[in-house]
This record gives structure tokens, C-alpha cells and sequence, in this order.
């Protein structure tokens, strides 16, 4: 079902998509680029086509149930039954199906883009030894470049690209 669904959405896609290209045919008549208006519309009817994609196999998938198999004890009084030799034959089993029962919803979280609003943030932190709050990082100073034809730094009164500068 969802690759039906996702074939069925690039097949239109693909249907926009042609139908932009005549109609940007007409962009240079108003002194537009035609290119630069294609890819930017044809960029928005991609995203578009994913969000129509992406709600139509939520919304198959939501609707979808899975049967829950239950297996029963066989009651030991029945009659055996009879199979075409004269022999009882074993009764087969009835597999019985129940559909899920609805359980009550439990409340989202709300996600968020940082760790530190996440509440257990600071117990983590604290088991991995990692100092609480935010943690301020110093930039690393660099020194000031040496030149290929400076003396090099180590006294040899070379120049750098024939001293240490060759590797």
C-alpha cells in the first residue's frame, strides 16, 4: 500500500512537473530567468509532494490494525469427528481474532531542540562526570604563522622551508 502510495505520488509529481515547464516557458517574456523560476517552483512541488506523501501512508497506517491471535484450551468433551478412512480425526484449531482494544492516550512529549531543557539532562551529566550547566569553551590561540622564508624558529639560522619547513 505504501508503495502504491509513493507511486502514485511521484507519477503526479512528475505530471507538475511538466506542466511547470511549459508555463515557465512564458517566464522570459517578463525579462525572468526561466531556469532560476523552474528550480525554485520545482523545489516547492517536491517538498510539497513528500508532505502529501508523508500524511497519506501516515494516514493508511493509522487506519491499519493488527489481529491479535488467541489461543483458547480445547474443550475435552466434544465429539471426535470422523475423517473419510474411519479414523477421528484431529480437530483443527479455530484461530480467533480480536481487534486491539483502545487504550487510553498517553500526553506527547514536547520535544525540543537543546539538551539542556531536557529533564534529565543534569542526572546524566552528573553520572558522566561532565560539570553541570553550560560549558564554555576558550578558543585555541594560535601563534602567528611563520613564512616559507623566515628564520626558522628553532635557531638554526636557516630559512624555515630548509629547516623544518620540508616535510
Amino acid at each position: 500500500i505504501l508503495l502504491m502510495t509513493i507511486d502514485e505520488s511521484w507519477k503526479e509529481h512528475l505530471r507538475e512537473l511538466d506542466q511547470l515547464r511549459q508555463s515557465v516557458q512564458n517566464a522570459s517574456y517578463e525579462q525572468k530567468d526561466p531556469l532560476l523560476i523552474y528550480k525554485i517552483e520545482s523545489f516547492n512541488l517536491f517538498a510539497t509532494m513528500l508532505n502529501n506523501m508523508n500524511t497519506k501512508a501516515i494516514s493508511i497506517l493509522m487506519r491499519g490494525f493488527i489481529p491479535v491471535q488467541q489461543t483458547q484450551p480445547q474443550p475435552s468433551a466434544q465429539q471426535p469427528s470422523v475423517s473419510i478412512s474411519g479414523m477421528p480425526a484431529a480437530p483443527a484449531p479455530q484461530p480467533q481474532i480480536q481487534e486491539m482494544k483502545n487504550e487510553p492516550r498517553r500526553p506527547t512529549p514536547q520535544y525540543t531542540e537543546s539538551k539542556e531543557a531536557y529533564p534529565g539532562a543534569d542526572a546524566q551529566r552528573r553520572a558522566a562526570g561532565q560539570p553541570q550547566g553550560p560549558v564554555r569553551r576558550t578558543p585555541i590561540k594560535v601563534g602567528p604563522k611563520i613564512g616559507r622564508n623566515d628564520p626558522c624558529p628553532c635557531g638554526s639560522g636557516k630559512k624555515y622551508k630548509d629547516c623544518h619547513g620540508k616535510n
